[in-house]
Parts: C-alpha cells; structure tokens; sequence
C-alpha cells in the first residue's frame, strides 16, 4: 500500500503544472512531446518506485537506527564524562593528602633538625666543657709537679746545706744522732 503523502503529492504536481508552465510550443500540456510533462511523469515515477520499495521506511528506520547510535553515545559520554569528574575529584582529594603529608614532612624534618642542632650544641658545649676540665687538670697537674718538683730542689739544696754544716760542725755522734732522728721523720711521714 502507498503512503498517502506521496498520492498527494503527485495529483498537487500534475495540478500545479498548468499551462503556464508548459514548454514552448504548441504542444498540449499533456502531451509527451511536452518536456515538462516528461519530467513530471518520471518523477512521479521515481517517487513511486520509492514508495514501492518502502525506501522512505528504510530511511526512517536507518535515521531512527543513527539517532539510537547518536543517544548511546552521548549516554556513553556522559558515563564517561562522571567517571573522570569522579577521578578528578580523588586525584585532586589524593593531590591535596600528598600536599599535607609532604607539609608534615617538612615540618617533621624541621623539628628533627632544630631539635638535631640543639642536641649538637648540647654536645659541643659537653665537649669543651670536658676538655677545659682537661686542660684545668693538666694545669693543676703542671703546677703540682712543678710545686714538687721546686720542693724536692728546695729539699735536695736543704739536705746538701745541712750535710755540709753537719760535716763540718758535727762530730760523730750527733751525726749519729741526727741521722737518726731524721729517719723517723722521714719514716713517719711516709707511712
């Protein structure tokens, strides 16, 4: 059965194909020597070879069929579109925790390094505290071999002074004597 818009729209053609718009000539419109009459009846032909073969249906259902295509696609895109919005959204959640941990990094690492120097300077001052115990100690070491050192002189002159004066003004026995008590002195002092 055909379509009743292409049955219209012919008998609209053949009756606005008047005389006026006949070829030149004497020929009747209707007349296959009338060119315009050929080409009207060949596209009513074409037309109607078109409607036969339901060529208007199979446009309309290729037309439905990409419209079909055209709405998944943009669904798909749409799909697509949310999936990296979402994506977007953790990477940019995951940039901003990456951001705050390598802040607390940094700031971790600054304390380390403050509290790294301050123990460095507890050190240091550790350190020259001890060495200038040290160094107080050899000196107090220094002066007090130097002290003995002055005292053994001091005493070796006094005992070199005294056996000289006891040789020469002693006898015998006072030596003795002297020698003695000398001894217990130096006996007592020792023990």
């Amino acid at each position: 059965m055909r379509p009743p818009f292409a049955v219209a729209a012919g008998i609209a053609l053949a009756i606005s194909a008047g005389p006026a718009l006949a070829a030149s000539g004497d020929y009747p419109w209707v007349s296959l020597r009338n060119s315009d009459f050929v080409v009207l009846i060949a596209f009513a032909v074409f037309v109607g070879i078109l409607v036969y073969f339901k060529v208007p249906g199979i446009l309309t259902g290729m037309l439905d069929q990409r419209a079909e295509t055209i709405r998944k696609e943009l669904d798909d895109a749409r799909a697509l579109r949310e999936e990296a919005q979402t994506l977007l959204a953790e990477f940019e959640r995951k940039q901003k925790d990456v951001q705050e941990e390598a802040q607390r990094i940094v700031a971790q690492a600054r304390a380390d390094a403050e509290a790294g120097a301050a123990e460095a300077k507890k050190e240091l001052e550790r350190t020259i505290a001890r060495r200038l115990k040290a160094a107080e100690d050899q000196i107090a070491s220094a002066e007090e071999a130097a002290v003995r050192e002055v005292r053994n002189s001091a005493a070796q002159v006094a005992v070199a002074a005294a056996a000289d004066v006891i040789r020469t003004q002693l006898g015998p026995e006072d030596s003795a004597r002297l020698i003695d008590e000398s001894l217990s002195v130096v006996d007592a002092r020792l023990h």
